[in-house]
């Protein structure tokens, strides 16, 4: 239990820069303090003691896939795979999705990420399928210094227990389990949404393919707890090696907080929303193209603010019109840019930065820029410098927007291929910080076999190497 529980409440308490108060607590509750937030987190002693009990399991786990051969792991991949295949098991799974679903209707809750298609499903199957064939890194040598009767030898290694928590979206529950490729265990807080469809997904398909391979239950773990609390309460064990949170906004960014402040690294989904700049020169067929595919349903690495070109509103403005009312989108046009498409007007200049969340309407912003120039600082200054776009056939606009942008994705077309599994064909975790610096590499594509840390190795040949200085 926090010290701080102790405090009546109601009385004011310094956190950070704000001052909230104490709110009314259990004497076995625990209160984090979130100083970058400014926050007081409450976490239950059921729930911080779902989230312990599963690290510790998976913390034991992970001792155990140390001496797992690598044919056990693909083993648990392939088995993992075919019982997703398997209609029989694919049923308990569906039958319980359909429950989540009409109880997140119920209540009034998005089910847009919910739904288990024969897409999603085909995907699962394909990822798992996938990380069967692909070889473990541990133990590859990453660099090596010979000398007169030594060597020293950098070599990759697993890192231990990676926590997840994910919003409501059964799939990733099987992109997850790609951290036992290298070692790793997996913790996940499945938001309580889909939890009923990822214990299915455990029960029927997951345990069974662990047991099967011969490999620990622990190795892939879920917290059976719905309260927020047991996700907080992951990212602040100190046997978790790496923290993962999927989604965006307020959530996210307190849970980022929680494990900075637990010395946690993060990877933080973080705010995302794709920017597109369409040049002059910009091929009206693929120009429409572009912007289509980039608007068929709202993940973070959908189009969500678009510019044009002043000098192209005549020749191509009718293109984006067209591309946007063949999807229906909700325009936002920022003043001083009317009369190109149908939208709201006077939407002011300071909201670019806002990420539309939206359902089944696309929304997007758009504004009119004189030039790249212009484009790519409005990216850097107001957008979360996530996806960067441009359509132009001018020679050389692809590597000037490139120089000048501060975002590790960047594109000549379509904004949705930031994808994981779709541009490498790797079961994605999430995408790396691009807020607050990449962790893992400038890139954001985090996968299953990115989680691995180093150790370095003296071997002494003569057993007379000395130290030279």
């Amino acid at each position: 239990m926090s010290s701080i529980a102790t405090i009546p409440a109601g009385t004011p308490v310094v956190v950070g820069q704000n001052v909230v108060p104490m709110p009314a607590v259990k004497p076995t509750d625990r209160v984090v303090p979130v100083v970058r937030t400014g926050e007081l987190v409450v976490i239950s002693e059921e729930a911080y003691e779902a989230a312990r009990a599963a690290v510790d399991e998976a913390a034991a786990a992970v001792e155990a896939l140390a001496g797992a051969p690598s044919s056990a792991v693909d083993a648990f991949f392939l088995g993992f795979a075919e019982r997703l295949a398997d209609d029989a098991v694919w049923a308990h799974v569906a039958r319980a999705n359909a429950e989540d679903v009409a109880s997140a209707e119920a209540r009034g809750r998005s089910t847009t990420r919910l739904v288990v298609t024969s897409k999603m499903r085909a995907d699962m199957i394909a990822g798992l399928r996938n990380w069967a064939s692909t070889p473990s890194r541990v133990g590859e040598v990453v660099e090596r210094r010979e000398r007169q009767g030594y060597v020293i030898e950098r070599r990759r290694a697993p890192l231990g227990v990676v926590a997840f928590v994910f919003e409501g979206r059964p799939n990733v529950f099987a992109d997850g389990a790609g951290v036992v490729r290298n070692g790793n265990a997996a913790v996940m807080r499945i938001g309580a949404d889909a939890l009923g469809t990822a214990l299915a997904i455990e029960a029927h398909a997951l345990r069974p393919a662990l047991l099967a391979a011969g490999l620990p239950e622990g190795a892939v773990r879920l917290v059976r707890h719905k309260a927020h609390g047991a996700g907080q309460a992951l990212f602040t064990l100190p046997r978790v090696r790496l923290a993962v949170a999927r989604g965006s906004g307020a959530t996210v960014a307190l849970l980022g907080a929680i494990a900075e402040q637990h010395g946690i690294p993060a990877s933080l989904h973080g705010t995302g929303g794709a920017w597109m700049f369409v040049e002059q020169s910009a091929d009206p067929e693929a120009l429409e193209s572009a912007i289509v595919n980039s608007l068929d349903r709202k993940v973070c690495n959908t189009l969500n603010v678009l510019l044009l070109e002043r000098a192209a509103r005549g020749s191509l403005g009718p293109v984006v019109e067209r591309a946007l009312r063949k999807v229906g989108a909700k325009v936002h046009v920022v003043a001083g840019s009317e009369g190109v498409v149908t939208g709201e007007e006077g939407f002011p200049e300071g909201g670019l930065g806002t990420e539309w969340e939206w359902e089944r309407v696309p929304e997007v912003s758009f504004l009119l820029v004189d030039d790249l120039k212009e484009a790519a600082r409005r990216f850097n200054t107001s957008s979360p410098r996530f996806v960067a776009s441009i359509v132009s056939t001018r020679p050389g606009a692809f590597e000037e927007l490139y120089a000048a942008v501060d975002a590790p994705y960047v594109s000549n077309g379509f904004t949705r291929w930031v994808d994981g599994q779709w541009a490498y064909d790797r079961p994605e975790l999430g995408l790396t910080n691009w807020e607050r610096g990449r962790l893992l590499g400038r890139s954001g594509f985090l996968s299953g076999d990115d989680i691995v840390s180093v150790r370095d190795v003296f071997l002494d040949r003569t057993g007379k190497a000395v130290q030279r200085r």
